[in-house]
């Protein structure tokens, strides 16, 4: 779930637009990475996957013991802040990455990876269509910003307007009929993500009308993606890391918390 090109992230560049699109100084220092907003991300997946793993180790497995219930519920809302994060570094990757065919691509693989440890340390079965990870809702709104960019680029007036209505539609339909990202019957992660990506890519150049409608949208759907808006108004610019396998293990975070999850449902 890394979704950030390099090349976009220049750390002193002063044209680098960050979060509603807003002109970050040259020397601006304080505020959170892109190095932190991941790492505050992969705490969130963490929190996800072992809401119903890892939790239940040191509280119990029993429904019916509260404090238990309370702990497993608790750390699956408290994740979804990392929702719009992840969302923005998708729309960021998509405007500045060299090859977006090598981008999407590499998204695919992560999900696929990712779909037998999530199975595994969400219904403790190697194959489950009950839902699937929301690596898949990253790559569904990848796919819906490339097509809403070729029609943008062939059509004009009502035409553009009727056919991306209709692809949004379609993601949206894709990540329902899929089940992409639900959990505990209470969030679609996947159609979350992709109305984040949307209000991001689409609100671009309106910094203001961006943060509140992302801000209004993230509180609507349980308060908690609102908390991850509020972590992207403090983004600086800035990479926040040199070394280019940093971006590579951040790819393979998800899949390692997955799999230590997996092994921790079996013991739980």
């Amino acid at each position: 779930m890394e979704g950030y090109a390099e090349q976009g992230a220049r750390t002193d560049s002063t044209d680098q637009i960050g979060f509603g699109g807003a002109r970050r100084n040259r020397k601006k220092r304080r505020g959170l990475t892109v190095f932190q907003l991941k790492v505050i991300g992969a705490v969130a997946l963490a929190l996800s996957a072992g809401s119903t793993t890892i939790v239940p180790l040191f509280f119990g497995s029993d429904t019916n013991n509260m404090t238990s219930l309370t702990a497993m519920v608790l750390s699956e809302v408290v994740s979804w802040f990392a929702i719009p994060i992840y969302a923005w570094l998708l729309v960021q990757g998509f405007r500045e990455t060299h090859s977006r065919v090598a981008y999407g691509l590499q998204l695919f693989i992560l999900a696929v990876v990712c779909e037998v440890p999530y199975d595994l340390a969400t219904s403790h079965k190697a194959f489950d269509l009950g839902s699937q990870n929301p690596v898949f809702g990253l790559f569904v709104a990848f796919v819906v910003l490339a097509a809403l960019d070729w029609v943008a680029s062939r059509y004009q007036k009502a035409m553009k307007v009727l056919l991306s209505v209709g692809l949004v539609v379609i993601g949206l339909l894709w990540d329902l009929l899929l089940r992409i990202g639900l959990r505990q019957h209470m969030m679609s992660i996947g159609s979350v993500t992709l109305g984040f990506v949307l209000i991001f890519a689409l609100m671009r150049q309106y910094e203001n009308s961006m943060m509140f409608t992302a801000g209004l949208f993230g509180a609507v759907m349980m308060i908690a993606p609102g908390v991850g808006v509020a972590f992207m108004h403090y983004y600086n610019g800035r990479l926040g890391y040199k070394h280019q396998w940093t971006k590579w293990a951040f790819y393979a975070v998800y899949p390692v918390i997955l799999i230590i999850c997996a092994i921790c449902a079996k013991l739980a």
